[in-house]
């Protein structure tokens, strides 16, 4: 049946009327700056008492539940920021997320709104662009020529699949090779490696063999001097590598992979290699750290989130080319109605380079932030806190009853409770139960990790406005919960 032969419906409710009212946006928006700016003004002090109000998933399913039935809508906002984590608070040392800079919820504000698809340019022209700025001006704090081009994308895990995508296309039409069935391709990567390297792996059609696990030293850096020996037996077994990953730093140990003995070995191989800087690689940016980032200028493509040490909100990530041809060849492919064969480079056609086709605009957050507080802000942000981990390790080396994984390399510090009066109880045990514990109170923040069998509290300081004092507090609530 034909559309024409509907009548127009006639709207005789005003909901959408309402839903689109400037007037009603106007006094949301204003109430809800108020209420994010009172959250700010009590969580960067530490005023608040909780980190996170932890609930059981079913009870919290039963609230909202309720809420959305029963609930004043007026207390909507104020009851997601009362029983939400706390990333602000100087106590959360959880997961990589950065506790975004408050101008980035107005450019989110904007992007959500405004809605400008990115696919094409005449979409949304301004995003486009401002993407190709900061792009470039990663590229250039990297060290890449000229010729580099880099994209945002939807987190570190596409942008990783995405990159090793353009190595398997790279590989399978340079010269040199073997032309064996691209089912027996794989990866090399160090055994400590993000886990979405091996997902991406899978999702590119290769089983559990083509995924070369590279051992680490007791430090948990990758032993290059095993490279050789691994690439080998994965020809044995008729397996071809096309890429090897460096870890900037690794997700559970905060440890970065000499990068530079990476990239040397991966050009002596003609081996695509890409660094996976999803968390460390703003770096580049601190005149201190920035040397944990040597040999990443050589890498043929890199991966760096702007949500995790770049104080952008979730989840903008920045992938970069050293050689900008490669961005436009991953994707090849026609869409008549979107996409056109063109002679120039063409970069700013972003469904061509990216796997999405429309994007929030989260080039807005970048650019915002360039703009009003220059690169110096990254450089202050991750010295800061890699310096706070350096404190934080000095803080544990003076206590006998706790033991560190290793020395941090970043912001990231693994370790855990060992009374001496422990006995037969076992450590491993004894961590869960602390960090359960932890999570009970709400106080702090901290998360778990296990490392070769050993169970480890894994902090990552994300706050700059952490102090030592804060350190301190952590390590005496574990010993008040850590009933042996």
């Amino acid at each position: 049946m034909h559309l024409r032969r509907f009548y127009i419906y006639n709207m005789n409710s005003d909901i959408l009327k309402d839903a689109y009212s400037p007037k009603s946006f106007r006094k949301q928006a204003h109430e809800l700056v108020d209420i994010l700016a009172d959250y700010l003004d009590t969580t960067l002090t530490g005023d608040s008492d909780k980190v996170i109000r932890w609930q059981k998933p079913e009870d919290e399913l039963r609230y909202w539940n309720d809420f959305l039935v029963n609930g004043d809508q007026k207390l909507l906002f104020q009851n997601i920021i009362e029983r939400i984590i706390h990333i602000h608070h100087p106590r959360y040392m959880g997961h990589q997320i950065s506790p975004s800079l408050p101008v980035t919820g107005l450019t989110g504000m904007m992007s959500a709104l405004l809605n400008n698809g990115m696919g094409i340019y005449e979409m949304g022209a301004a995003p486009t662009v401002m993407e190709r700025i900061v792009t470039d001006s990663l590229c250039v704090a990297v060290g890449y020529p000229e010729s580099a081009r880099g994209l945002l994308t939807s987190g570190g895990s596409l942008a990783n699949l995405t990159a090793l995508v353009s190595a398997r296309q790279h590989y399978l039409t340079k010269e040199n090779s073997t032309g064996s069935d691209p089912r027996r391709l794989g990866v090399m990567v160090s055994d400590q490696a993000h886990y979405c390297i091996q997902r991406a792996v899978k999702i590119m059609g290769y089983g559990e063999e083509s995924i070369i696990s590279v051992p680490t030293d007791e430090n948990y850096q990758i032993r290059t001097g095993l490279l050789e020996e691994c690439l080998l037996d994965a020809r044995k077994k008729g397996i071809e590598v096309f890429a090897l990953v460096g870890c900037a730093p690794s997700t559970a140990t905060g440890i970065y992979d000499d990068l530079d003995s990476l990239r040397k070995f991966a050009k002596a191989r003609n081996i695509w290699f890409h660094v996976d800087a999803a968390h460390g690689g703003a770096v580049i940016y601190s005149s201190k750290y920035k040397q944990l980032m040597k040999g990443s200028s050589f890498a043929d493509s890199i991966t760096i989130d702007g949500h995790k040490m770049m104080m952008m909100p979730g989840i903008t990530t920045a992938l970069l080319y050293r050689d900008g041809q490669h961005s436009h060849n991953t994707f090849k492919q026609k869409a008549n109605y979107l996409l056109e064969d063109s002679k120039e480079e063409d970069w700013y056609n972003l469904a061509k380079r990216t796997f999405e086709c429309t994007k929030h605009m989260m080039s807005l957050h970048w650019f915002a932030v360039l703009k009003l507080y220059g690169p110096s802000v990254f450089d202050e942000f991750v010295t800061r806190l890699y310096d706070l981990a350096a404190l934080f390790a000095d803080i544990l080396s003076e206590e006998t009853d706790f033991e560190m994984a290793s020395e941090p390399m970043s912001n990231i510090l693994c370790f855990r409770f060992c009374p001496n009066n422990s006995g037969e109880v076992s450590l491993n045990d004894l961590n869960k139960k602390i960090r359960q514990a932890i999570l009970d109170d709400g106080s702090f923040y901290v998360v778990q990790t296990k490392l070769r069998g050993v169970q480890y509290i894994r902090t990552t300081i994300m706050n700059p406005f952490t102090t030592s004092s804060h350190f301190r507090a952590l390590l005496t609530m574990i010993r008040d919960v850590a009933v042996v």
